[in-house]
């Protein structure tokens, strides 16, 4: 039997739930949910499973960790929980501290990172259940799973992907230390680099039209719901893009970026940095016209500085 203090949050947490009680030698002790927000699914699973409900504004408090101790808890699980752990909680369990974290490390550290792959153009994302330590997800690597994504992928897809994939290699990972049988993978050996991705705010959902028909592509899908759906506007109006599709064959040509240059059956076409892109899935209250251009209204702003793929995390 190994006894897990559960720090967690969300649908990624829900499915992990399940999938650890169903394993009658790993028992949670005690879970703690996120002061601000509480998962009312998580808090009722708990009820209905009699397992105590331990909340705090700040979990490196003293009070707190007097309280936990109680429990006698072999080893701390973090599945999409908020506040960040500190040494003393660490290194409580027998067996420490692990964490659930959507992205291949020591790539793609950080937050919002199944949006930033898509931008990014990357070909696969991973999952990664590490040990924690004072860093921001830069601890030895317990199980690490990699994911393919096509063009047929958007934000969506591969939320529905992680759900399922973060509960399997949480688990998998807390099996390898309740039978002793982790290999650690120190992430500086990987990469001494790494990198990090900074969270997404509001304004990083707006189009620039000067990119490229490929770049844009990536972004649209990168925020598609039940994201916040990347955003334009024609004529002061706000357009709201779902979907869109790239054009294969059609030719690189200098013109007005943002203007729609065709209608399509699903929706129409608007030229790009470099060719030009079919949107099929918006919201649009009006009516759209040929020669009309979508425009950022925010007098110039352009969306959150986008680097160059260079197949770090490939």
């Amino acid at each position: 039997m190994i006894k897990i203090g559960y720090f967690a949050d969300g649908p990624w947490a829900h499915k992990a739930f399940d999938k650890i009680m169903a394993d009658a030698s790993i028992k949670i002790v005690f879970m703690t949910v996120r002061y601000d927000k509480r998962d009312n699914i998580l808090l009722q699973k708990a009820e209905e499973n009699s397992i105590p409900i331990e909340l705090s504004a700040n979990i490196n408090s003293q009070e707190f960790i007097d309280r936990i101790k109680e429990y006698g808890a072999d080893l701390f699980v973090s599945m999409s929980f908020n506040q960040i752990f500190k040494k003393q909680m660490i290194n409580l369990p027998k067996y420490k501290t692990i964490n659930c974290h959507a992205g291949k490390l020591p790539f793609y550290r950080g937050r919002n990172i199944l949006n930033w792959v898509l931008i990014n153009d990357e070909k696969e994302f991973g999952i990664t259940a590490h040990y924690m330590d004072e860093g921001i997800d830069t601890g030895d690597i317990i199980v690490q799973e990699t994911y393919p994504i096509t063009d047929n992928d958007d934000y969506g897809t591969l939320l529905e992907r992680a759900y399922d994939g973060c509960a399997d290699v949480l688990y998998r990972a807390i099996k390898l230390i309740q039978d002793n049988k982790v290999e650690r993978i120190s992430q500086y050996d990987i990469d001494p680099v790494g990198m990090y991705c900074g969270m997404r705010v509001p304004g990083d959902e707006i189009i620039d039209w000067n990119q490229s028909s490929r770049e844009i592509f990536n972004f649209i899908r990168a925020l598609a719901l039940p994201g916040p759906q990347a955003v334009s506007w024609i004529n002061g109006k706000k357009i709201s893009i779902n979907r869109a599709r790239m054009v294969h064959g059609s030719c690189i040509y200098k013109n007005t970026t943002g203007q729609i240059v065709g209608k399509t059956d699903g929706g129409f076409y608007v030229k790009t940095k470099d060719t030009i892109l079919e949107v099929v899935d918006y919201v649009y209250d009006g009516k759209i016209k040929i020669g009309d251009r979508l425009q950022n209204t925010g007098g110039g702003y352009n969306t959150l500085g986008i680097m160059p793929h260079r197949g770090c995390a490939a």
